[in-house]
């Protein structure tokens, strides 16, 4: 009976205590697409797009990262199972990171709040400071603005 009950409250998501930090970060960019309630294209690609600079990754690493990411970021129910493995990359990753979250936020054209919010706390949570998060949002608007 009581690993009955054990199970019904164990996390549905398959591995989280070896989770490699790049899945998790491919996660979080998801939610961060997911957010608003509409996953696009141009979302997903922005997201294998920062997967293939940000890690170094060839095509098809990224997208099955990606894929990976995309399953997690369904079935999660917070931020923290992310971003606690996440936090074991170097603060620079980290940042970059953030600066991911926000190009993903923004390549679907629209700014909006509920994306800022979750992007702050994932940031918090990362222990990424303020001022390092706005230098991260503004190299990411640069980016946007610049392929426009």
């Amino acid at each position: 009976m009581m690993n009955a009950i054990k199970r019904m409250f164990a996390p549905k998501t398959p591995a989280l205590k070896a989770m490699e930090p790049q899945v998790a970060a491919a996660a979080l960019m998801v939610e961060a697409a997911l957010i608003d309630g509409v996953y696009v294209n141009i979302e997903s690609d922005m997201i294998a797009e920062i997967l293939l600079e940000a890690f170094g990754f060839d095509a098809d690493r990224a997208d099955a990262v990606l894929a990976e990411g995309e399953a997690l970021a369904e079935e999660a129910v917070d931020s923290y199972q992310f971003t606690r493995h996440v936090k074991k990359l170097g603060m620079a990753e980290r940042v970059a990171i953030i600066e991911g979250l926000y190009r993903v936020a923004l390549s679907d054209g629209e700014k909006s709040p509920i994306e800022e919010a979750y992007i702050r706390q994932v940031a918090s949570l990362l222990y990424v400071d303020d001022v390092s998060r706005a230098g991260a949002r503004q190299r990411a608007e640069a980016r946007i603005a610049g392929t426009t």
